[in-house]
């Protein structure tokens, strides 16, 4: 019997919330790498050592990582699938987890994506828009369907964003009546691209997209030139916005829409930036809000000078649309 090793890195902090995830799905025996407790076992346990490999020390550092396994076949490449979901829920739910970044080292990572696809089907958001994965474009019943819908195709790669969450299924649905023939768009934490390229589908003359994961620049500009957008109209920036001084200066201001699919915390960071963003008549549509948050993110987003014209819900998580207060009707 062949098995898969895999692995999703982390934090500290977020080792037991990604061992609690894996246990809900029925993974359990996992094996934790972390460079905290390794530390601290070396601090605090003389007496059984005298000498660290260097090599050992050397993988260890910036470590937190949680190894499992899975049978290689259909059932063992369905429970990836939804572990990858859980994932992004889990990206959506928590800001402290780090990348959660998901790879495998028992076979080709290609293969196993390739292996991964067959669990992820076109999906139909709102009233226009057809999210396609990339080898799913010349099946007939997606063709037909692009008939009466845009069709939104991707390659998720390894980073998040394929519209199977609740968070980004509001955002698409909330972009097909916001977006403006020729609006200028921002997408903050934007992943696999989605948003930014359905505005740009949807009307948007040009968006500029920024993550903090470096790994979401190749991936988004690759799902864009799937969807005919080029480098002319679509920018894709790595780093912190809030911090990096460089990113805020290739990013620019005066954006029409300013959109953020993130998780609550970073929602509050931002709410004192958005204004800066946006240009006149500005709107800044935001999710990855949890309903025990949603109070907590209105009130941030109000205290720095916006109003929430829309609030929209699914499965627990909640959308907002804003404008700055001086601008209500």
């Amino acid at each position: 019997m062949k098995w898969l090793e895999l692995h999703i890195d982390t934090t500290h902090q977020g080792l037991e919330a990604v061992e609690t995830m894996l246990s809900a799905l029925g993974i359990d025996g996992v094996v934790i790498d972390d460079e905290e407790e390794f530390q601290d076992f070396l601090e605090n346990n003389h007496q059984y050592w005298d000498y660290v490999d260097e090599d050992l020390a050397q993988r260890m550092q910036g470590r937190s990582r949680v190894t499992f396994y899975l049978e290689s076949g259909d059932e063992g490449f369905s429970t990836l699938a939804q572990v990858r979901l859980a994932l992004e829920d889990l990206k959506a739910r928590r800001s402290d987890c780090g990348s959660l970044l998901l790879t495998m080292d028992t076979m080709e990572e290609s293969d196993w994506e390739n292996n991964w696809k067959q669990y992820y089907k076109p999906m139909e958001i709102g009233q226009r828009l057809l999210v396609v994965p990339q080898w799913e474009q010349d099946d007939p019943a997606v063709q037909k369907a692009l008939e009466t819908r845009v069709s939104l195709i991707l390659e998720p790669g390894l980073t998040f964003g394929t519209g199977s969450h609740a968070t980004t299924r509001l955002c698409l649905e909330a972009l097909e009546r916001i977006v403006a023939p020729g609006s200028r768009v921002a997408d903050l934490g934007c992943g696999s691209g989605i948003l930014s390229i359905a505005a740009l589908k949807l009307g948007a003359k040009c968006a500029v997209a920024v993550d903090i994961d470096d790994k979401c620049l190749d991936v988004a500009y690759e799902n864009a030139a799937m969807n005919g957008i080029g480098k002319g109209t679509y920018t894709v920036l790595a780093g912190d916005i809030l911090s990096d001084r460089a990113v805020q200066q290739a990013m620019g201001t005066g954006f029409d829409l300013v959109v953020a699919n993130i998780v609550a915390d970073v929602i509050i960071a931002l709410s004192g930036a958005v204004d800066g963003l946006m240009a006149p008549g500005g709107r800044f549509l935001c999710s990855g809000i949890i309903d025990d948050r949603a109070q907590e993110v209105a009130a941030a987003l109000e205290g720095a000078g916006l109003a929430i014209l829309e609030r929209h819900e699914d499965q627990g998580w909640f959308c907002f649309l804003c404008c700055r207060k001086s601008e209500v009707n």
